[in-house]
């Protein structure tokens, strides 16, 4: 393919995939649990103006995470109201300014500006959360900015603003997912340091270290020290329980917010394969054909320690999510461009890049058509809510959730939804409202006493969940 032939597939394609994540943001609903938890969260945030403790719940503290991801979504709902868009418009708006830091970086190395995006938006892990309500969007930021930052620290620039954009990506990652910035970024540095005989005296030298750990000190810690005082409690389960036990208790019973993610160890690599496809399978095959010089080339060694990391960190992990990857699409992207001129042929890399978005704008166009069938398929609450309580005459008509209430029936029924735990509780309820709207996962509606499904009206089904309107009289 023709060099400027190639330029206007990536450069079209990059727009193409750009809208069309953009408009995924409103498409689809907020899904259970971990997007709607954490957009609940925000909300919450956002109406009770409670923006140093995260509440899971009103009243009820959220210790598992930071606050930068919540104060993003938190702030959008501030400016364009509580809706889906609002809640995942930071995260978008925080992937495309990365591939355009990234897109700046390259150009200066001769490469097309746009092809780190095209790189990235065709791989599935950062394509899936160019939009997503998560605190790994954020994370992998930090990330790329903080090594990115090291790196033309030293490499002899005039200008300095990189050497303080390292403390002040080191201080963003404080408040976004805690101590673990400093594990998935020290070593590696730490490593490709050694490995090119770097001196103390010029690694001191490079980045103002006073300075800069005072800037670091001055984004994070105030609200760690707030959220202390505010919620005792808060630093011993955040820093004891989600940075050793979460990861090195198999099976970890602790976590106040839901179970872990039980996996195989080693699981992570699994996860790395299929996640960046294909970028990360020609990745290895060039590492391997050049992996007798591999370590004297200083940028591929950087990308490479840096790229490895990670999923060694994670690989005797038993608790962990796919998610735990998105860090490194950044390096996997940059060893790509760094070989792109190597590439004679780069129609079948670009043809393969394109399968993934394809495969989602597929998914997408039978989505739109299909309508209401496919919504019942969605692991979300939002439409047996939004169909069948929220008229001007059902409005203020109680909602109750058998079990355990989700986090999209939290969100979508702005906080109102609460929980009927067993049937005693749903007798002094029905006594007491008289009749309410009750959401029931369909596996546990076997669990409901017969006495009282006699008074139950199914009014709306999908594949997870049921909805009824709940009479005191008794239904003839």
């Amino acid at each position: 393919m023709h060099k400027n032939n190639t330029s206007q597939y990536i450069f079209y394609s990059v727009i193409a995939i750009i809208i069309l994540r953009f408009l995924l943001t409103g498409m689809i609903p907020l899904l259970d649990k971990t997007e709607s938890r954490y957009a609940e969260i925000a909300r919450i945030m956002s109406e009770t103006n409670e923006w140093v403790v995260l509440q899971i719940d009103y009243g009820i503290p959220f210790w598992a995470k930071p606050p930068l991801s919540t104060w993003l979504s938190a702030a959008s709902f501030e400016l364009f109201g509580v809706n889906e868009i609002a809640a995942r418009l930071p995260y978008f708006l925080l992937s495309i300014l990365l591939l355009i830091i990234l897109g700046y970086l390259v150009k200066k190395a001769g490469r097309y500006f746009l092809l780190p995006a095209f790189i990235l938006l065709t791989t599935p892990e950062y394509l899936l959360h160019a939009g997503v309500v998560s605190t790994d969007t954020a994370l992998c930021f930090c990330i790329a900015l903080i090594m990115i930052s090291f790196w033309k620290s030293f490499q002899n620039e005039n200008r300095s603003f990189w050497k303080y954009l390292f403390f002040i990506g080191l201080g963003l990652g404080l408040l976004t997912k805690g101590p673990l910035v400093f594990v998935l970024t020290a070593p590696p540095l730490f490593m490709w340091v050694v490995l090119q005989k770097i001196k103390f005296k010029v690694l001191i030298s490079k980045l103002p270290w006073l300075f800069g750990i005072i800037i670091m000190t001055i984004i994070a810690v105030p609200w760690y020290w707030f959220a202390e005082q505010k919620s005792p409690g808060f630093f011993d389960y955040f820093i004891v329980g989600e940075h050793f036990n979460r990861f090195l208790v198999s099976g970890w019973e602790g976590d106040l917010y839901g179970s872990g993610h039980s996996q195989p160890r080693g699981m992570i690599w699994v996860f790395l394969l299929l996640f960046a496809f294909p970028w990360i399978q020609i990745v290895i095959y060039k590492l391997w054909k050049i992996r007798k010089v591999v370590l004297k080339d200083k940028w591929i060694s950087f990308l490479v320690l840096w790229l490895l990391w990670t999923p060694l960190f994670f690989t005797m992990s038993t608790n962990i999510l796919h998610t735990y990857t998105l860090p490194v699409m950044i390096p996997i992207a940059l060893l790509m461009i760094h070989w792109w001129p190597d590439f004679e042929k780069k129609k079948p890399l670009l043809i393969l890049g394109s399968i993934f978005p394809v495969l989602v704008f597929i998914a997408s166009v039978t989505f739109v058509v299909s309508g209401k069938a496919f919504d019942k398929h969605l692991n979300t609450d939002k439409f047996l809510v939004e169909n069948n309580t929220l008229s001007s005459s059902k409005s203020e008509t109680p909602i109750y959730y058998w079990n355990n209430k989700t986090y999209s029936s939290q969100f979508y029924t702005d906080g109102r939804v609460k929980n009927i735990s067993n049937a005693k509780a749903l007798d002094s309820v029905s006594k007491i409202e008289g009749t309410f709207f009750m959401l029931v996962q369909n596996k546990r509606i076997k669990d409901i006493p017969c006495e009282f499904k006699d008074k139950m009206i199914r009014l709306d089904s999908t594949k997870k969940a049921s909805i009824f309107l709940f009479k005191k009289t008794m239904i003839p």
